[in-house]
């Protein structure tokens, strides 16, 4: 049995979210050619993310030179535990799916506040005389990105900085096998709109079946 984390960067729902509707209909295909594998529903909009921030830093400071956990304050506790349960889930994980819009040429803050809890030294990756090296091999991943206008070529396709900094983050720590689905246009599709939807469900739901 496999386990996959369907992680989610969108406040709205399915009904008003061109990503998370296609999406939903993504997890639904899988689920149905993988009865047996387990889908785990990463909603980051509804999770506890800590960010790296002064507190964290700290706590990582006292633990780095012998200090105890229980020396922390209990802010600190709470974010480090968090963020090694987030550790935890992610590294314990076969497959993963990310969903996303593209705002402002990247994705959700959120979703870099969830990388920086898995993209951890000596946990994910680990520096060699050769390099960084990756440490979650033979894992997958799926990216489906909404955009208002098209970024997968063209003459804009430079200011897409969601999708490739995924896969670059993502291939650092191991994840080599990736690909995304760009449901874009959107904004300026005017009726054609629900076709593109449409087109990007069918291909999400035939990528799907074989993940």
């Amino acid at each position: 049995m496999s386990t996959l984390l369907y992680i989610t960067a969108h406040p709205g729902n399915p009904e008003a979210s061109y990503s998370l509707s296609v999406g939903e209909q993504f997890v639904q295909a899988y689920q149905e050619s993988n009865p047996g594998d387990k889908v785990v529903h990463v909603d980051l909009y509804e999770r506890d993310i800590p960010q790296i921030d002064a507190d964290v830093f700290s706590a990582w400071g006292t633990l780095q030179t012998g200090g105890a956990f229980d020396q922390l304050t209990a802010v600190q506790q709470q974010k480090i535990t968090q963020l090694n349960n987030l550790l935890k889930e992610f590294v314990a994980a076969d497959k993963y799916v990310f969903v996303t819009p593209m705002w402002n040429f990247s994705y959700p803050p959120v979703v870099k506040a969830y990388i920086d809890s898995f993209c951890v030294r000596a946990k994910t990756f680990k520096y060699t005389e050769n390099g960084p090296v990756g440490l979650l091999e033979n894992k997958k991943a799926f990216h489906i990105q909404a955009t208002g206008g098209v970024y997968s070529e063209g003459p804009v396709a430079d200011r897409e900085n969601a999708s490739r900094h995924l896969k670059t983050v993502l291939n650092f720590v191991g994840i080599t096998d990736f690909d995304n689905l760009f449901v874009e246009g959107i904004s300026t599709a005017g009726e054609r709109a629900p076709q593109i939807k449409a087109d990007a469900i069918e291909k999400a739901r035939n990528v799907a079946q074989n993940f």
